[in-house]
């Protein structure tokens, strides 16, 4: 018999209705399977899709896939599935939501959600492959425009992050797609580049953006990464800065899906990033015996 799967569209880092970074959230799903969850992601084709369990550990289990693999956590999948648990647990502004990386406390003022980072053991940090010259040279930039050493940070997700000296700088970021080849790659094999500078002129301000590489080559552009905004606290701790900090991280101007990301990092080296999560529609996906999905 067909069965019938419930999900809701949100838009997550979203100070608009069509901004922020969009997800698509499965309800419930039970009785799906891991070929099934994946593909789909693959049918929704958005940065990752959500799929709701039952936990016995948490209010509720989480499983995050992209169009290609499963993560064992993600930012934005994080805040929008947790509006979407609150909703379907008749409200609770504080929940746990279980992942592949553990268990993560979010909590809710309205619509504006907030995480805490998986890293109870503080982030981990490894040197960058490449040398600055080399990086600079994969993002279109010149040498002089990198403010720091790029190091790979993980809070929950492994990334590569790389200061620059000004947001100007972030918004010439280029990257070239023929040098794809010399990308470092994450310990899921994923290319990725977390650009971001601290904007002089308005202090508590963060420009960033983040590229990843796509399924069958190109570079795409995602609008808002709570992920690596995480990692970006755990940059900061790793590179002595003075604690707390406050920071609100703007995203996604470039590909017009401007984002907000709001970053807090405690002396205790807690990681917090939060925004706002804005439903913009629900409908179901109905697979029959043979494995098609007709959508309606």
């Amino acid at each position: 018999m067909p069965a019938t799967y419930a999900y809701r569209l949100l838009n997550v880092f979203a100070e608009s209705t069509f901004g922020g970074n969009p997800l698509c959230v499965f309800e419930d799903a039970r009785g799906l399977d891991e070929a099934t969850m994946l593909a789909l992601a693959l049918q929704f084709n958005l940065s990752e899709t959500t799929f709701i369990l039952p936990s016995t550990v948490a209010d509720a289990r989480v499983r995050i896939f992209t169009t290609g693999y499963e993560m064992p956590f993600a930012g934005h999948p994080t805040l929008g599935s947790a509006q979407v648990v609150r909703a379907l647990l008749g409200g609770g502004d504080a929940l746990r939501l279980e992942f592949k990386a553990g268990v993560v406390p979010v909590q809710a003022e309205g619509d504006v959600w907030t995480f805490t980072a998986p890293c109870p053991g503080g982030p981990r940090t490894a040197p960058s492959p490449l040398s600055r010259r080399e990086v600079a040279a994969l993002l279109g930039l010149d040498e002089s425009d990198l403010a720091a050493d790029p190091m790979w940070v993980d809070t929950g997700a492994d990334q590569f992050l790389i200061a620059l000296r000004s947001p100007e700088a972030v918004r010439r970021v280029q990257p070239d797609s023929g040098l794809l080849d010399r990308w470092p790659a994450s310990s899921l094999g994923r290319k990725t580049a977390y650009v971001f500078a601290f904007d002089e002129e308005a202090p508590g301000q963060v420009l960033a953006r983040y590229f990843f590489t796509k399924q069958g080559g190109g570079v795409a552009e995602d609008p808002g990464t709570g992920s690596a905004c995480a990692n970006l606290g755990g940059w900061l701790i790793a590179t002595g800065a003075s604690l707390p900090a406050r920071y609100a991280i703007d995203q996604g101007a470039a590909v017009d899906r401007p984002s907000r990301l709001r970053l807090a990092v405690g002396s205790d080296g807690a990681i917090q990033v939060g925004g706002r999560v804005i439903e913009i529609g629900r409908g179901t996906v109905t697979i029959d015996p043979v494995g098609q999905t007709l959508l309606a």
